[in-house]
Formats: structure tokens, sequence, C-alpha cells
């Protein structure tokens, strides 16, 4: 660390990450707020419509991670992290206050928009302003936040959701409960706004702007339009062919592992493990519990173990845990048992694919593509999110739970196969030395 001033380092991570935290409440908390919305709006009846509520914020992501990377490489990372932090706060307030639907699944897009430049920003960000030797558990701050997000999403809906077996409970629900789970999001996200304001351009940007004679002005942007047209012109040349391909392998994997169905068809999964209501709900919080406790404990291992480990580990653990808990629904089991599996295969996820994932697409890009590439790679990630809880429904209706789960099983074996080939260790590795290994060899 001599050189580097680390609690300075610290305190502009943190707040990068504080996109991550949003990202992970804004993503979950809709969960809790569907059954009182969809009363208030009128569409508890009309499956259509509950998919449109419950995917406009996907659509928004794709859009967010889409335009990222260009519009980063053009006008910095910190302003697009200010972007985000708006689009935040708007949908936040927005979303619980609008009546109309239609204008509810507007801010929800906004939050979404929101989302997706944070996804594609905030790992970016801190990559490039963190020194080699603790890069790793620096961008795990961020998966960190995402799940701490996560969690408060969760708690934030349980506390708020009244006992929906007493009337005054429910009619307080759906007239208010649901726009509180929303407006909850408002502080952090304008702190987050407030916060973003103190934290510096990133170093690789700015030496993208100052051009190959490091001055500012001419030269400047100059060598700004060279990086933004290498980025657009080079991100499918042959030399940059086997890190793009490995960036959109696991980006995709990282969602198609499955183990996110879990929090977005969390009823379904523990309904069908023989449990109540009630039982949904705690279950649901043990699962967010274990979540952030094993994201803890990747920040502890990224650097000791190594990326390429934790990929391998959470591929090979996960293909072994679903195979076994697709077992045990064809043999009809439930109770516990199912509810151990299922936190077992949260907490090697929060360990392994989770954080690693977006620390190696922080990591395996040239700075002359870095911005479009992590971009793409966060888009192909969200499209792997929307196929994936498009899918599981009709998966579970075809195949059961039990073909289900052996499905993203087979998913994971395949996936280890990939990574045993083809994933770089990149641990304790400067960026510039990565950019030789990958591509410059």
């Amino acid at each position: 660390m001599q050189g580097f001033n680390k609690g300075f380092i610290y305190f502009i991570c943190l707040v990068s990450a504080m996109g991550g935290l949003l990202f992970g409440y804004d993503w979950v908390v809709i969960g809790g707020a569907k059954p009182f919305y969809e009363l208030f709006f009128g569409i508890a009846d009309s499956p259509l419509m509950q998919g449109v509520a419950m995917t406009t914020a996907l659509v928004g992501c794709l859009v967010g991670a889409m335009v990222a990377g260009s519009a980063a490489d053009r006008y910095g990372r910190k302003p697009l992290l200010m972007l985000s932090a708006v689009l935040f706060t708007v949908s936040a307030i927005a979303t619980g206050l609008f009546n109309d639907f239609t204008l509810f699944n507007v801010a929800r897009f906004i939050g979404g928009v929101g989302i997706g430049v944070a996804s594609a920003l905030a790992p970016m960000y801190i990559a490039e302003v963190s020194p080699a030797e603790i890069r790793g558990r620096m961008v795990s701050l961020n998966q960190m936040t995402i799940v701490l997000g996560i969690l408060a999403a969760q708690i934030v809906n349980m506390l708020l959701a009244r006992d929906t077996s007493v009337a005054e409970s429910q009619a307080w629900n759906v007239a208010w409960g649901w726009r509180w789970m929303f407006w909850a999001e408002t502080l952090p996200a304008a702190l987050f706004l407030v916060m973003s304001f103190f934290i510096p351009e990133s170093p690789v940007f700015l030496k993208m702007r100052a051009g190959s004679s490091g001055e500012p002005g001419k030269a400047g942007e100059s060598g700004l339009s060279r990086s933004l047209a290498a980025s657009r012109g080079e991100l499918l040349q042959p030399r940059y062919r086997r890190v793009l391909l490995l960036g959109l392998v696991i980006a995709v994997f990282q969602q198609w592992c499955g183990t996110n169905v879990i929090f977005n068809y969390a009823q379904e999964i523990f309904v069908g493990a023989g449990f109540d209501v009630d039982g949904m709900f705690i279950n649901i919080v043990i699962t967010g519990i274990a979540n952030v406790l094993f994201t803890f404990v990747a920040l502890y291992t990224i650097e000791k173990w190594g990326r390429r480990t934790l990929m391998l580990m959470g591929a090979g653990g996960l293909g072994l845990i679903y195979l076994i808990l697709g077992t045990c629904y064809f043999m009809g089991m439930t109770g516990m048992l199912m509810v151990a599996l299922v936190v077992a295969a949260i907490s090697v996820y929060a360990m392994t694919l989770g954080p690693v994932t977006w620390t190696l697409l922080a990591e395996i890009f040239p700075h002359r593509i870095r911005g479009v590439a992590m971009a793409t790679c966060t888009f192909a990630l969200w499209v792997g999110c929307c196929t994936l809880t498009f899918s599981f429904p009709s998966m579970n209706a075809a195949l059961g739970s039990s073909g289900t789960f052996w499905t993203y099983s087979l998913i994971c074996c395949c996936a280890f196969v990939f990574l045993f080939r083809s994933c770089p260790e990149t641990k304790g590795k400067s960026l510039e030395q990565l950019e030789k290994e990958l591509v410059n060899h």
C-alpha cells in the first residue's frame, strides 16, 4: 500500500459501492410489494400485467447497461455514477407516489436504468482506483453492498407488511404499505448522490482523456477520441475474442447458475418444500442473512485463494448441491433439509460466483475497451437474468422442481469445464500486467 492513502481508497470505493446497495434493494423490494400493489392496481387476476410490473425494471437494466460503457468512456466514470444516484432517487419517490399503473412502470423503468448503469460502472471504477494487492477485496465490496441491499429490502418488506389476516392491516398494505417499501430507498439513494460529489474521477479515464502526450486540451480530446474509436472498433478484433468470450460466459453463468431464482421465486420454492406463508417469510430472511455472511467470507478469501479457485468452487459446489436438491424434490422430501440445501446454495454462491464475477469482469479487459466491454458483459448478464426469470415458471411447470434443479446442475457442470480450461488467475496482478498476459501475447 506504499504510495497510496489507504483510508481514502477505502472511502471512494465504499461510496462507489453504494450503487450496489441500491441495486440490491431496488431489485428485491418489488417482491415484497407485489401482493399489495397488484390489488391496488387491479392486476391480481392478470398474469400478463403482473409480468409487466415485474420485468419493467429489468428492461431498464438492459438499457442502462447498454449505454453505460460508451457514456463512461466519453464523459467519465464519476458523472455516470452520479447519474445513477439521481435515477435511483427519482425512481424511489415516483414509484410509491404514482396511482397510475403506466406511470408506476415508468418509474420502475427509471430505477432499472439506474441499476444497469451502477452494475456496470461501480465495479469498473473500483478496479481502476484500487491498488493491485487489494483490488479483488475492494471490488468485492460492491457485491457485499448488493447483498446488504437485498437483505435490507427483505427486512423492510417483512416489517412493513402488516398482518394480512386482519382486514384493517390488509387495507393499509394495499393503500400505503407497498409505497413505503419503495420510499424507504430514498434515503440511501440521496446519500449516494451527495457522497458521489466527493469522489475523484477514475485515473484510467483521466489518462485516456489526456492522450499520449499527457497534456490537457486538444491532445486530451484527441486521446479520448482515439480511445472511443478503439473501444468501438476493436472490441470484436481477434486479439480480444478470448477475454470477451470469457467475460460473456461468466456474466451469463452468474445468472444461469440458478441461484437467483431462489430470490425471485422464493414463495414457489419454499411452498414446494412444504412451508406455509409465515415459514416462507422467515426462510427468505434466513437466505438473506446467509448471503451477507458468506459474502464477508469472500472478502477474506478472494485475495488468498484467488479468483480462479473460487469460480471453480462455485460451479462445482452448486452443481453438486442442485443435483442433491433436485433428487430430494423428486423423492418428495420436505422440511428443514430442503431449507439447509437452499441456504447451502446461497452460501456457496455468495462466497464465489456472486462477488468474483464482478471482480473478473473489472480486471480482464484492457483499458482501451474496458468501458464498452464491461457494459457489453453487464448487458449479457441482465439478458441472462431476464431469461432466467422468465424461464423458471415454464421449466418448473414442465420439468417439476426436480427437473429444473437438475438442469441447473448440468449448466454448472458445463461451466466448471469451461472455467477450468479458460479462466485465468488474476490476483495480485496489475491491470497492465493482465493486459499483457491476456491480450498482448
